[in-house]
């Protein structure tokens, strides 16, 4: 996921602050940090929890990409059919 983040007033101020004084290089590193920071105070960091809500992303994903047409499905008997013929070959 892309986020465009405008910044203005004392929050840009901060953040051209935090680069200027070499804490991060960019901006969006300060942005990233400071995200990260208040999941944790906020009890958002739990690993596995972010993991698994990752993973169900990327599957609803696939999923619409699939009844878009714009990713397809290949029996797995197909898959090794060419693998199989793709060794033969010595490739």
């Amino acid at each position: 996921m892309e986020t465009v983040v405008r910044m203005n007033g004392v929050v840009a101020l901060i953040a051209e602050k935090l680069v200027d004084r070499g804490y991060f290089q960019t901006k969006s590193e300060a942005f990233r940090t400071a995200m990260l920071e208040l999941g944790h105070k906020y009890g958002l960091t739990d690993p596995r929890e972010l993991e698994d809500e990752l993973v169900i992303r990327k599957m609803d994903k696939i999923d619409r990409e699939i009844d878009e047409g714009k990713r397809k499905l290949i029996p797995l008997d197909e898959v090794l059919k060419k693998s199989r013929a793709m060794r033969a070959k010595g490739k």
